[in-house]
């Protein structure tokens, strides 16, 4: 099977975005997923979308679903993973 992929939408000088990226490193000890950081300041659109929500973590599928913002949220994560395997 083929491993789950994430994302996360960030802003280059935001602490909550360092802090939840560094968390999700930790979580991948235990859970092995693909990991991408998007700065959406190099895109307008990401910017109107997420600008006061950041981080956002979000689901790459199809649906893109938001699993958590401003702080990793472990049970959302944890439901996520336990939804789709």
């Amino acid at each position: 099977m083929d491993q789950p992929n994430l994302i996360v939408y960030v802003r280059e000088a935001c602490h909550l975005c360092q802090e939840m990226v560094a968390l999700l490193h930790q979580y991948q000890q235990k859970t092995a997923f693909k990991l991408e950081i998007i700065d959406i300041d190099d895109d307008p659109r990401l910017v109107q979308q997420y600008n006061e929500l950041i981080p956002v973590l979000i689901s790459a599928d199809n649906q893109q679903s938001e699993i958590c913002h401003h702080h990793l949220d472990i049970t959302a994560l944890d439901a996520y993973f336990n939804k789709i395997r």
